[in-house]
């Protein structure tokens, strides 16, 4: 019975873009490792559909209330595979430092652990808006850096010769503000609602 319900909700919209977004990684990385204008280009093509995806099925499985438990699990799964894989090629090819990939995988994992610590002590903690802007930021950043040659742009008044890779790093840099005050505002949460909860647990007691 339960491998019937988790094949029949493999099947809804919502997770079969996750699934195609989770597809869609190892043909991100053939192009953006070819390391070539057209082939880096592509490649910040490909990331954005699979961004699109993210929020397409989002809105599906809300909107025709198709939220799954295995779309719990896989949603943000495909999001992290998708930005660890692009931090790690562009890391490999040159285009952004090993310090700040170190750092922004090392914020994902700890605050992975602390959702599942949470999760099991039964303690729910709401995402801030500094997760948001640090992921929207860091989304911006990342496809400038996929670009990464140097292109002109026309801004109507005036045409500038835009070094993508040069924008997609101080973006980079500028997100992990949010992204640090984010995992901040996430331990204290986690602080506080635990204390809430020994505080209900004793006064039960008493």
């Amino acid at each position: 019975m339960a491998r019937r319900t988790l094949r029949k909700e493999a099947l809804t919209v919502p997770n079969l873009l996750t699934l195609g977004r989770i597809a869609l990684i190892p043909v991100f990385l053939v192009f953006l490792c070819r390391d070539t204008p057209l082939a880096s280009f592509i490649a910040a093509c490909l990331f954005l559909l699979a961004g699109l995806t993210d929020v397409i099925d989002g809105f599906v499985a809300r909107r025709w209330q198709l939220v799954t438990i295995l779309g719990k699990f896989l949603d943000p799964i495909a999001d992290k595979l998708l930005v660890m894989a692009a931090l790690v090629m562009l890391q490999s090819l040159g285009r952004v430092p090993a310090w700040v990939v170190i750092i922004i995988l090392a914020r994902e994992l700890i605050i992975t652990a602390l959702r599942t610590l949470a999760m099991s002590e039964g303690v729910v903690i709401s995402a801030g808006q500094g997760g948001k802007w640090k992921t929207g930021i860091q989304i911006i950043g990342l496809i400038a850096l996929i670009i990464h040659y140097p292109y002109l742009v026309d801004f109507l008044v005036t045409e500038v010769t835009l070094d993508f890779n040069r924008v997609g790093l101080w973006l980079i840099y500028i997100s992990l503000i949010p992204m640090v005050w984010s995992a901040a505002q996430y331990f204290w949460g986690f602080w506080l609602a635990v204390e809430e909860k020994e505080a209900a647990a004793a006064s039960e007691e008493d």
